[in-house]
């Protein structure tokens, strides 16, 4: 367990939404912290996470937290999820950002059978996340044509986080159905029919490996029965609602895209948290340049950074845990949330990241030049959260301005990135691929 903690969090150990198995594999995280701490360094090498990281967190059941336990997962919900997150932020950010992105997996499993067969036949052996996705939302995205008993798609696809470590790939395309309309879909991969491009060199959440990818030849042939107009997407999300036990099937949609920020935002607290855990370790043995006193603890600027920091964490993990509750709370009495809702939590979460990174930046600066050390954990710290603050989705100017408009009594955008609905002469399912 972190050495730094919070009255609130202390008294939280027994919180209403947390399960016997989250908090389980939460400890199990908790325990191998210092070990993925000393891994993250191979991880950044390696620009991807180093085996040992990899093997401990898939043994931990990192990358099963939304699957269903019929699968051996644990189907687990949202005030969990958060927990087992920020835990592994205080590690290894990159571990943490793979967990949140794997919970999407479970949106797989809405596909038709024949599909749900292929791509979990090696669920339960599997080491590291199962799938990830690829410039699904982008505004740059694939291109398919219809070719007889599928596609033929190509492309490059940007940001596939945990490429070198997946068994499948789902990718974002575009097509021109009968009518002359461009419309979008999703192509799914397994790992042989897809190249993974050595392009992931960044100054944070390196071992991420969220590298590009691309189809072997300059076009790759996908079946009819692995790719899905997005206007059929959500339906089949839909669907899965109920279909297994465990709160992770009992979200609504607007609850699992909540789940997102929640997951991201308890991460950006797990770097926090470690982030302060470093400082006072290292604070207690560094001496101060020029000033007379003992310790670097001792100054009082220092000391007045550590109180800053420690409640902008405090309002932060507030908030995530509110949030991450309320989502389960709903859950169990299957209700969803209104897109009215969507934004302002989306923007509480987004701030509460800002919280986290700004706590971090506080904390470094107040020790010092010793912590741009490679060796230092608080150098990695200040990287991955500031790589993290600046996804397009997770940004604080851009959230405020989308909720600001509802505020203000203004239309709200009706898009996410580039991507809107579908022109309404394309409104019903494309013309492929056949029925399944």
């Amino acid at each position: 367990m972190s050495q730094i903690e919070t009255a609130e969090a202390h008294a939280a150990e027994a919180p209403e939404f947390l399960s016997e198995t989250g908090k389980r594999i939460r400890n199990e995280v908790r325990a191998m912290v210092p070990m993925l701490r000393a891994l993250a360094v191979e991880g950044d090498a390696l620009c991807a996470l180093a085996p040992g990281t990899l093997k401990a967190v898939s043994d931990a059941g990192v990358f099963m937290l939304t699957m269903p336990t019929e699968l051996g997962g644990y189907a687990l919900g949202a005030r969990d999820i958060a927990e087992i997150v920020t835990a592994l932020g205080e590690g290894d950010g990159s571990a943490g950002w793979l967990a949140v992105v794997s919970t999407a997996t479970r949106h797989s499993l809405g596909y038709p059978q024949k599909v749900v067969d292929e791509i979990f036949a090696e669920v339960r052996t599997w080491t590291g996340p199962l799938m990830i996705g690829a410039s699904l939302l982008s505004q740059v995205v694939g291109r398919a044509r219809k070719v007889e008993g599928g596609w033929m798609i190509s492309g490059k696809w940007s940001y596939g986080s945990g490429a070198a470590h997946a068994c499948w790939a789902t990718v974002g395309v575009e097509y021109e159905d009968e009518h002359g309309h461009t419309r979008r879909a999703v192509a799914l991969l397994p790992r042989d029919e897809y190249r993974v491009l050595d392009d992931w060199h960044v100054m944070g959440l390196q071992g991420t490996s969220s590298n590009s990818i691309t189809t072997i030849g300059d076009e790759g042939f996908v079946p009819d029965h692995r790719v899905f107009d997005m206007a059929g997407i959500p339906p089949m999300m839909e669907a899965l609602r109920g279909r297994y036990e465990g709160l992770a099937f009992r979200f609504g949609a607007l609850g699992l895209m909540l789940l997102v920020p929640v997951g991201f935002a308890a991460l950006a607290l797990g770097m926090a948290q470690g982030t302060l855990e470093c400082f006072v370790e290292q604070a207690a043995k560094r001496k101060p340049f020029n000033l007379p006193y003992p310790s670097v603890a001792e100054v009082p600027s220092v000391q007045v950074a550590a109180g800053k920091a420690r409640a902008m964490m405090n309002v932060a993990r507030a908030t995530i845990h509110k949030y991450a509750d309320e989502l389960d709370r709903r859950a169990r009495r299957d209700e969803d949330f209104s897109p009215a809702e969507e934004h302002p939590i989306t923007m509480d979460l987004v701030y509460a990241i800002t919280l986290c990174a700004d706590a971090i930046d506080t904390l470094q600066i107040a020790l010092g030049s010793s912590t741009v050390s490679l060796k230092n954990p608080i150098q990695r710290f200040v990287r991955d959260v500031r790589v993290l603050a600046s996804h397009g989705a997770l940004r604080l100017d851009p959230m405020a301005e989308i909720t600001g408009r509802r505020i203000l009594g203004l239309q709200p955008f009706p898009m996410m990135a580039d991507f809107g609905p579908p022109p309404p002469s394309a409104s019903g399912p494309p013309p492929p691929p056949p029925p399944h």
